[in-house]
């Protein structure tokens, strides 16, 4: 029992060795962009807005009746506060959150051996370990991890909210702190709340007062069947223990909303000042127009090459996530499906949708970030598909570490890898 922590404890330290080393210059001082360390300070001096209304700099702050405020949600500001109320402004934030970064790989970990110590998921340790390296440095958490700034610092304290998650949500096992996590995933990455539904499968599976089944029925009839099996009253139970904390943390962010902005369902992004705006008070943040756009970059952006040096570019919007991370593609042909599998697919779906109707492609970017709201259970979906990891997915692991190391070095960085294109309108190599 003592040996328990010991892996999970030296893949923290192995990724964050890892995401230290690559920060480079970033870990001299603050990053350009650190909001949240901003937000943070406004916090400890009572304040939601930025102090001496002087925001530092024009990038992604939001002007309302002549005040300036951080406008996305404000969890990762109470995350790096303690740190904020030592440091103020000085916080080496890129430091910070590359330190938080390396406990994601750790608690999927965790949870995988959580799975598989239960005999829901037939992965050993070695598969574990490969699924957890995957994730680390095969994935677009990898140059996330390492970037520090304020779109990217969110994503990577929502990948952790994501693994805490899920281990709490897993049987139902601890409604109180599922609702905890879910509310604070809210407050980094709205739609993540999407991932309450598999909650709601999970508390099905769980709860039963039978478990008949009839393979040969109709697949509609059998899931009818499977929701009459269920014991309501427990289900109800565990949903009002996971929404007392998720409400009353919505509370204070629709609190905080209205507020800043005289609405309690904006948090202010239609403020920000930036070029796009015209097409979000036309569209809204979320809007099927942006779909076509979006699922264009979500499939099909390739690096092109190009006569001249550096020969290689990549559009702003990103690589991908097929190519960035192959190995996913696994995910699509499991050889064994059970309920908490559809369970995470409700979950993902949703949320995959909302980033796709969003107005940005995440921009810009290496590969989908967006990914990220939801790549834990993609991850999981790998573990508990059952399909081996033979030459060919080895093969395509390597190649994943390959692409997003080169991403975790050039972002941002090295920029003539990088299209020159500001406009977002150029997603391919023009002809």
């Amino acid at each position: 029992m003592k040996r328990r922590p010991v892996l999970p404890l030296a893949i923290y330290l192995a990724c964050a060795a890892v995401y230290l080393l690559l920060l480079g210059a970033r870990r001299d001082g603050p990053t350009p962009d650190n909001h949240y360390v901003h937000l943070a300070n406004s916090f400890l001096h009572g304040q939601l807005g930025v102090l001496d209304n002087s925001p530092p700099g024009t990038n992604d702050w939001a002007l309302y009746e002549g005040k300036w405020f951080v406008s996305f949600p404000p969890f990762p500001a109470l995350v790096i506060l303690p740190v904020v109320a030592i440091w103020g402004l000085a916080t080496r934030d890129a430091i910070f959150w590359a330190l938080v970064a390396a406990a994601a790989p750790a608690l999927l970990f965790v949870y995988l051996r959580f799975l598989s110590e239960r005999g829901d998921s037939t992965r050993g340790t070695r598969d574990n370990l490969l699924l957890t390296g995957l994730f680390a440095f095969g994935t677009v958490f990898f140059f996330v991890a390492v970037q520090g700034t304020v779109w990217f610092a969110a994503q990577v304290v929502a990948s952790c909210l994501l693994m805490v998650y899920l281990l709490a949500a897993t049987s139902a096992r601890w409604p109180v702190v599922s609702g905890l996590a879910l509310g604070a995933l809210v407050a980094c990455r709205p739609e993540t709340g999407l991932a309450g539904l598999f909650f709601t499968v999970e508390t099905l599976q769980a709860f039963r007062t039978r478990t008949d089944d009839d393979p040969a029925a109709h697949p509609l009839v059998r899931a009818w069947r499977y929701l009459l099996g269920a014991d309501f009253a427990r289900v109800l139970k565990a949903h009002l223990q996971l929404g007392a904390p998720l409400v009353s943390l919505m509370g204070v962010q629709l609190w905080m909303n209205y507020a800043r902005f005289d609405d309690p369902f904006s948090f202010g992004h239609e403020y920000l000042q930036i070029r796009w705006r015209p097409r979000i008070e036309t569209w809204g943040l979320f809007n099927y127009h942006y779909l076509p756009k979006n699922l264009a970059v979500f499939t099909a952006s390739l690096p092109w090459i190009e006569d001249r040096a550096p020969y290689l570019k990549i559009s702003l919007h990103g690589l991908a996530l097929w190519f960035t991370t192959p190995a996913l593609l696994w995910t699509l042909w499991p050889r064994f499906v059970n309920v908490r599998m559809v369970g995470l697919w409700l979950a993902l779906l949703p949320i995959a949708v909302m980033d796709l109707a969003y107005q940005n492609s995440g921009w810009i970017q290496f590969g989908y970030r967006f990914a990220l709201d939801y790549m834990p259970f993609l991850i999981v979906l790998l573990a508990l598909g059952r399909r081996r990891f033979g030459p060919g997915f080895h093969a395509l692991l390597v190649f994943a570490v390959a692409v997003n190391l080169f991403g975790a070095v050039t972002f941002d960085r090295a920029w003539r890898y990088y299209d020159n294109d500001g406009s977002q309108n150029r997603l391919f190599q023009p002809d």
